[in-house]
């Protein structure tokens, strides 16, 4: 339960963040995604489902927030939580490689669908322009930013994973 409640008040700070303070650190209207990170790591750290359950509440805020379409970032995030749950068997948590190519396909990926649904549906095919433009700058950006917040993210997930440990072997 604790760790669920750590999960949530997680959320809702990376989402306060990205929504206030890198608002104010924006690079030419390019800001890291905070809510990305937190699902790719969920994904690939605790599997399948924390990925999805992380990415479905981070696309929610965003859709409350800023979208137009309810459902239409939570369906991004959890598709994105759900993939990245496929490497939590190759995923050894003090290799920092892995996470950040991991985060790197992810935002690589959300790039071309925020592409394809916003833009190339309406006919606007300058696809090369917006990769340049926003897909790698944003990429970049929240790949630096990620390599400050993944090891906070690792921190929480060890302490958990010890408590655990402990409180099952009390019971074995």
């Amino acid at each position: 339960m604790k760790r669920k409640a750590v999960s949530a008040v997680i959320l809702v700070v990376c989402f306060l963040l990205q929504c206030t303070l890198f608002n104010l650190l924006s690079l030419g209207s390019i800001k890291p995604n905070l809510l990305l990170i937190l699902t790719s790591a969920f994904g690939f750290s605790r599997g399948h489902k924390d990925g999805m359950v992380i990415g479905f509440f981070s696309g929610l805020l965003i859709d409350i927030q800023f979208g137009e379409i309810l459902g239409f970032y939570a369906l991004i995030y959890t598709i994105i939580g759900f993939a990245n749950g496929f490497f939590k068997q190759i995923y050894y948590d003090d290799d920092v490689k892995l996470p950040l190519l991991l985060i790197a396909g992810s935002e690589a990926v959300y790039g071309i669908i925020i592409y394809v649904f916003q833009f190339l549906l309406r006919g606007e095919f300058h696809f090369v322009r917006y990769l340049e433009q926003i897909i790698v700058p944003e990429l970049l950006y929240t790949l630096v930013i990620s390599l400050a917040l993944y090891p906070f993210i690792l921190f929480v997930n060890r302490r958990f994973d010890a408590k655990e440990k402990r409180s099952a072997s009390k019971f074995v």
